[in-house]
Order: structure tokens, then C-alpha cells, then sequence
């Protein structure tokens, strides 16, 4: 892993009062990356706002969705907002797309078919990529067809494609068709399945997923795990220490990260559980994280 860059990004759920400040002291910091979750019913900014927002406000700072649904919505203007941002932002811009929302809540704003959520998903992931080399694409799928098709922006610098997901049939979606990983809700020994899983798809698929390019989201609280949130991880996952997917402060974070950086990991998004003042939050993920980068 030594030749690997292990990086460290912020995801707040950031909403508009408060995001001009975060960013601001996000970019005067040096800290690698932002991220904007999909979050609708709350006061959350919409993550492709709070991406267009935070790259006209800074020079290096860059941004990300932790992560963004893409089935139910159209690829081709996904694809176009993506390339829109890129040209603006080169290098800055960092996709990462999801099934689902994570509440479900929101399920019924991201409308497919019934049963046909994971195609519709495999297609999307198709099309956007396609559209944003910058080339013509023309496609026939299930749910999506394109003619000789252009966005008429093609960005400085290709635009890597992340999905997440914590199933087989992620792993092997991910192989097959993106460029990264970010994951969640995984101990190091799984992460450890999942990226050796997500090689072999990809091997498969003839395909090549950077060794650099393998991510998890995690959350940290300050003080201990509340008994909420330890009594909902392990109904989540009764099979696991909650300790190994939540870290109740930053000493269990930074073990955490030793076995997912040993396990081939090295880009991570942390996110503060609780109600952690974001200046304080920033001030100790400087602190603990941004030395352990390479």
C-alpha cells in the first residue's frame, strides 16, 4: 500500500445555513474532499447543488456524493451535470451512486419499474458513462435508448464513476461497469472479501479496477456509541461487533482504519455521529487524520 494514496474526506449532511462556512474552512485546511449524501427529507443540501456550490468557492477542494441515487432518474441529464461540473471543476469531481435512498422514506421519489431496479441501474451506469468520454453514444437497452447522442462538453479529465453497495451482486455491478468503490457498514475482513470480490469481477468482465480506487464510508461518534445507534447496528447486523462498524470515538476509528488500509483500502469518508458542532468536528479530524495521509 505504500505506493497507494490514502486520503480522508468530510460527509456532514451539510444544510444551506451552514454549508459556506464548512467549505471555507474545508478548503483553508487542505482537507482532500467533501461529500453530499442523498438525504431529501432533511435539511440536507442536495448533493449536485452542494457540488456546483462548494467547486465555484474553492480552488482545490473536492467534492463528492456519499452517495447519490441513480436508478429513477434519467442518466443523460445525470450524465450532464456530471460533465457540466467536471468541465468546471477538473479533477474535483468525484461520483459515487447508490440503488436506493438509504431511508425508505424516500424510496418512492427514484420511481423503476417493479423488479427491474438493478437493470435499470446496470443500464444507467451505461449510459453515463458513455455520455461522458464526450463522444456520440448511441445505446439500445431495456429502458434507455440513444442515437448518436452528445452532451457537447466533454470534460478536461476523465470522470471516474463510483458506485457503493455491500452485497455480492454490488460487488460484481461494480466490476463489471465502474471505476471505484465506496462501501459501507463493513468490517476490515469484509472489505476485505468485497474488494478481492470486485477484482475478480472485474478480471472477468476484462476489466481493471485501479488498486487506489477502494473506499468505505464511516462514522464516528465522540464519547461512546449512544444505545440507539448500538441497539440499531445490531439489528442491522446481529452477526457483528458494533465496535468494528461504528467507532465510538476516534482512538476505535483510527483501529477501524488500520485493518480497512490493511485489507486494501485507502480512500475513506467520515461522517460525525451525534451532534458534534461541525467546527469542533473539523477540528479533530485535522487533527487525527490528515497526518495519516501519504
Amino acid at each position: 500500500m505504500s505506493d497507494v494514496k490514502i486520503r480522508f474526506g468530510i460527509s456532514f449532511g451539510s444544510s444551506v445555513a451552514e454549508l459556506p462556512h464548512v467549505v471555507d474552512r474545508l478548503e483553508s485546511a487542505g482537507v482532500d474532499s467533501l461529500w453530499f449524501s442523498e438525504l431529501v427529507y432533511t435539511p440536507a443540501v442536495d448533493p449536485f447543488a452542494g457540488m456546483a456550490y462548494t467547486l465555484g468557492r474553492t480552488e482545490r477542494l473536492k467534492v463528492g456524493t456519499s452517495v447519490a441515487v441513480l436508478p429513477g432518474r434519467n442518466p443523460v441529464l445525470v450524465a450532464k451535470t456530471l460533465a457540466s461540473l467536471a468541465a468546471l471543476g477538473p479533477k474535483r469531481v468525484l461520483p459515487a451512486f447508490g440503488l436506493r435512498p438509504a431511508s425508505e422514506a424516500e424510496w418512492n421519489l427514484f420511481p423503476v419499474p417493479d423488479g427491474q431496479r438493478a437493470v435499470v441501474f446496470d443500464e444507467a451506469v451505461e449510459v453515463v458513462r458513455a455520455l461522458l468520454t464526450g463522444d456520440e453514444v448511441t445505446f439500445a437497452g431495456r429502458f434507455f435508448a440513444l442515437t448518436a447522442a452528445s452532451l457537447g462538453i466533454r470534460p478536461p479529465t476523465p470522470v471516474d464513476i463510483w458506485l457503493g453497495g455491500s452485497a455480492p451482486a454490488a460487488f460484481r455491478r461494480v466490476g463489471r461497469l465502474a471505476d471505484g468503490w465506496l462501501g459501507s457498514f463493513l468490517t476490515p475482513g469484509e472489505a476485505r472479501v468485497a474488494r478481492e470480490s470486485i477484482e475478480l469481477a472485474a478480471a472477468e468482465a476484462g476489466r481493471v479496477i485501479e488498486p487506489d480506487h477502494f473506499g468505505l464510508s464511516l462514522a464516528v461518534a465522540d464519547g461512546g456509541l449512544p444505545d440507539a445507534v448500538v441497539a440499531g447496528v445490531r439489528a442491522r447486523r446481529p452477526d457483528a461487533d458494533p465496535a468494528d462498524l461504528v467507532a465510538g470515538g476516534w482512538q476505535q476509528l483510527h483501529a477501524q482504519l488500520d485493518g480497512l488500509i490493511a485489507a486494501g483500502l485507502s480512500k475513506f469518508v467520515i461522517r460525525p455521529l451525534g451532534e458534534t458542532p461541525a467546527d469542533e468536528f473539523i477540528d479533530r479530524f485535522i487533527d487525527e487524520l490528515l497526518p495519516r495521509q501519504n
